[in-house]
């Protein structure tokens, strides 16, 4: 028999962990990105930038799972499981006590087919058709009830009766060959259905924390999102600030930085610029002041290019601070709005 679907209310981990993120702010989930695998950057740098407007309620769900899953952790550390059960059943009901103990006990993972959960049902049904029956059926099988109706429905009539007898006589599927299935399904579906669920909110967040982190890390980043989603890709880097961005100020927020920067910064950055931004930066200089900013350019030896990123990290920070505190305006690349 197939077996119950997840409560439609009820969120996937990676959907927590992004909303958790978000919260935290752009720092503190840098720091985070920087200890975790490249698949799992992957897997939440995607779920934040479809994030939506999170209502009150969902993100004081999230805050307070997340408080109870760490004192949970500490409980279990000092008492042992029984222990933290009986605390958190105190605490939360038996329900959610037994959840948390389970998630603290094996890895997360989101239901079978739950990356499949925010597509439209006529994109799916496009996409499934040419599957064979039986892995329409596995996925129809753990998709929620409104939206597997709505695909089947929607398949040719041939194919939807036996689809729907593959379903009404499916045993449990053995957990290997759901994987297989969804690995498979997972890689097609990439280039096939778009994006209509992501929403600035979530692009946003996900630009702020790419914002600060250092440039080979940002780098590999963004290269894995522009492998799965190009445009949404683009849409990030659209709302992101780098350090050639420069180029996009105009002299009175150039010469606003360079009284707030650190001079031995400003050197290393340089360093590893292109003559455009150089040219820019230079020309906000008196013509002394520049001469000696190239002097040091020249005469610094090498230097690594981790050292060069830090430095253009640190600038990019001092022009994000002056943003944020309305000193200087600093435009986007494809902003097309007119300014007065």
């Amino acid at each position: 028999m197939v077996q119950d679907k997840k409560p439609s209310g009820e969120m996937k981990g990676r959907r927590k962990a992004a909303i958790l993120l978000t919260l935290l702010g752009a720092d503190v989930a840098a720091d985070v990105y920087r200890n975790m695998s490249e698949e799992d950057i992957g897997q939440i740098t995607m779920e934040i930038a479809n994030l939506g407007s999170i209502s009150p309620e969902i993100t004081g769900k999230v805050i307070e799972e997340f408080y109870h899953t760490c004192m949970a952790g500490q409980y279990i550390h000092h008492g042992g499981v029984t222990t933290a059960r009986e605390i958190l059943e105190k605490a939360l009901g038996p329900a959610k006590a037994i959840e948390i103990i389970q998630k603290l006990q094996g890895p997360l993972r989101g239901a079978p087919f739950d990356f499949l959960s925010k597509a439209h049902p006529a994109q799916l049904m496009n996409f499934l058709q040419n599957e064979h029956p039986q892995t329409i059926a596995l996925v129809l099988a753990h998709l929620e009830f409104d939206q597997s109706a709505q695909i089947l429905s929607a398949l040719p009539a041939e194919l939807r009766k036996e689809v729907a007898v593959r379903i009404a006589t499916m045993d449990q599927t053995a957990p290997e060959v759901i994987s297989e299935v969804e690995r498979v399904l997972e890689g097609k579906i990439a280039t096939v259905l778009s994006q209509e669920t992501t929403t600035a909110s979530g692009i946003e967040s996900l630009a702020e924390i790419l914002n600060r982190m250092e440039g080979s890390s940002e780098k590999t980043i963004m290269e894995s999102l522009e492998r799965e989603d190009r445009e949404l890709a683009m849409e990030v880097k659209r709302r992101m600030f780098t350090f050639e961005d420069v180029l996009l100020l105009d002299d009175r927020a150039i010469q606003y930085i360079l009284r707030e920067v650190d001079k031995k910064d400003l050197a290393i950055a340089l360093r590893g610029a292109n003559a455009n931004v150089r040219n820019k930066i230079f020309s906000n200089f008196s013509e002394r002041a520049a001469g000696d900013l190239n002097e040091e350019i020249e005469f610094m030896g090498p230097v690594r290019i981790k050292k060069v990123e830090e430095a253009q990290q640190r600038i990019v920070e001092v022009i994000r601070r002056l943003e944020e505190s309305g000193e200087i305006l600093v435009p986007r690349p494809g902003d097309e709005e007119e300014m007065i």
